[in-house]
């Protein structure tokens, strides 16, 4: 099957995959708080129905990060969340963009392994960094309280 990388282009059409991104963002204020500055993509199947999202932020003039990654649950597993994420970097290296990071948490052991597939390093902890969530997250058996920073140069 093919499928096409669009850019939601209007705040109103971003919101209107805030369900897909509480997927990978169980904080819908954090959602808030990086959406409105950050670009959203959605990836389309021949058709035309929305199979998964992410949402990446400016950083400076030669970094982007990856803020959110979601794919449908009945289209995980097919090699959706690489390819909406191999698109949109190719979309970014166009505009000189070479820098990409992304963080997950320390609970998140099969994104920790997916991200690095893909090439991203470990480069960074940021201590804490969940706790400020109102609830407590709970993966793998582990709590969620560190977010491990990965990047990839291109």
């Amino acid at each position: 099957m093919s499928y096409t990388l669009r850019k939601a282009d209007t705040e109103i059409k971003k919101q209107t995959f805030i369900h897909l991104l509480l997927l990978a963002d169980e904080s819908i204020d954090k959602i808030y708080e990086y959406l409105p500055n950050g670009d959203l993509y959605y990836l389309e199947d021949s058709s035309g129905h929305v199979v998964g999202v992410i949402v990446m932020t400016k950083i400076n003039q030669d970094t982007m990060e990856i803020k959110n990654v979601a794919i449908k649950k009945e289209h995980q597993g097919q090699g959706l969340g690489k390819r909406i994420i191999s698109l949109t970097l190719e979309q970014y290296k166009e505009q000189e963009y070479h820098h990409f990071i992304v963080g997950t948490a320390n609970s998140s052991i099969d994104n920790l392994a997916f991200y690095q597939k893909l090439g991203f390093r470990l480069y960074d902890i940021k201590k804490d960094f969940f706790r400020s969530y109102p609830e407590e997250i709970w993966e793998n058996g582990i709590q969620a309280i560190d977010m491990i920073m990965l990047e990839k140069n291109e």
